[in-house]
């Protein structure tokens, strides 16, 4: 399960890396990013805490 959450970041960071590149005057939206990315590290940590999941 932590190789698919892993191998599917790396996905989506590209993805939104190859829009950026050929869609110029369309700016992310870095909550969005920052919301996503902090909701895994959550994820993360509390299955460190836990030992679930």
């Amino acid at each position: 399960m932590l190789r698919l959450v892993v191998i599917a970041l790396f996905v989506v960071v590209i993805w939104v890396l190859l829009l950026r590149l050929f869609d110029r005057k369309r700016p992310l939206d870095w909550n969005g990013i920052a919301f996503a990315l902090g909701f895994i590290a959550l994820a993360f940590y509390l299955r460190h805490i836990t030992g679930m999941g």
